[in-house]
């Protein structure tokens, strides 16, 4: 029971902020614009900045090259269920305008803006290099293959664009990350001052992450949650699926239990925020992607628990 109440705790620090942000844009503090500039400056100014701090502070060459291998292991479980969403699209006849979206929604999960903070709360800081690992693995698949499978529900019609794709797969926080690395690598010391800026900055991206969620759900409108054959697919992916597949990966490769533990929980976290931006872009079904993410958000607050106490 201890184990459970802990998660809980941590949990709720998430709903604490998450409540923040979903009160505040009750009261209309928030536009659209502002909405998209909270997002800018978490994903461009707080996330990479707290990667370079982090990383940085924390880590030496030795833990880095120990770690970085560990990156196959989402590498394969993403790879998996890529081909679980083909077959469920065909046995359950998912609805033709939502085949793309569905299977990018069930195979990515939010590693940032929720699975982040959810780890720093439930394992704290020592969890940072595990949960920067499947996060590689996460933004590499949404921003090539997950992004042309949306592209192909829309009017735009989905093509592959290198320079496009590359820009997106080595966004900022990507940036930040191999930047810590090879600061790292090379045993390169910033200047102090450098280095208290941006962890000042760093330190924002927990906060202004679930606070974006609480809008987003705000947004999104709790009155149009609903449960329909494609929508219990995604949460069956998400939720009991693809935690399932990485604890089974465990059972045939080797690792420490807080590995295995973030590993499970990143999994196990909801739909990517960015999939109903890229749905809107392409006029695939926005709507549809946006319910899922509130959807997924809500119920990770009670599955991550659960899923705490049984990995334990």
């Amino acid at each position: 029971m201890g184990v459970f109440f802990s998660s809980i705790q941590g949990i709720l620090i998430i709903i604490g902020l998450i409540a923040v942000g979903y009160g505040l844009s009750a009261l209309g503090w928030f536009s659209e614009n502002s909405t998209r500039l909270i997002a800018k400056i978490v994903t461009q100014v707080a996330l990479p900045t707290y990667m370079i701090s982090t990383i940085t502070k924390d880590f030496t060459a030795d833990k880095l090259i120990k770690l970085l291998p560990n990156l196959a292991i989402p590498v394969i479980s993403m790879t998996i269920l890529i081909f679980i969403s083909i077959l469920l699209i065909k046995i359950l006849k998912i609805d033709p305008k939502h085949k793309g979206l569905f299977a990018s929604m069930f195979f990515n999960s939010n590693t940032v803006f929720v699975g982040l903070p959810v780890n720093m709360a439930l394992f704290g800081e020592k969890s940072l290099p595990y949960v920067l690992v499947y996060y590689m693995a996460n933004t590499t698949f949404f921003w090539t293959l997950g992004t042309y499978l949306i592209q192909m529900d829309g009017e735009i019609k989905g093509h592959f664009k290198l320079k496009t794709t590359l820009k997106k797969v080595f966004s900022p926080p990507l940036m930040g990350f191999i930047i810590g690395l090879i600061l790292v690598m090379l045993h390169i010391q910033l200047p102090k001052f450098l280095m208290s800026d941006f962890e000042y900055l760093g330190n924002l991206t927990i906060p202004l992450s679930m606070i974006f969620i609480g809008i987003s759900i705000y947004n999104a409108g709790l009155k149009n949650i609903s449960f329909h054959k494609d929508n219990l697919a995604i949460l069956f992916g998400r939720f009991i699926c693809a935690p399932l597949l990485m604890a089974g990966l465990f059972l045939f490769i080797p690792a420490s239990p807080l590995m295995k533990q973030v590993f499970i929980v990143q999994a196990a976290m909801p739909v990517m925020t960015n999939a109903p931006v890229v749905a809107k872009l392409y006029h695939a079904d926005s709507d549809y992607a946006a319910i899922m993410v509130t959807e997924t958000t809500l119920l990770s607050l009670i599955v991550v628990p659960i899923i705490m106490v049984l990995i334990k």
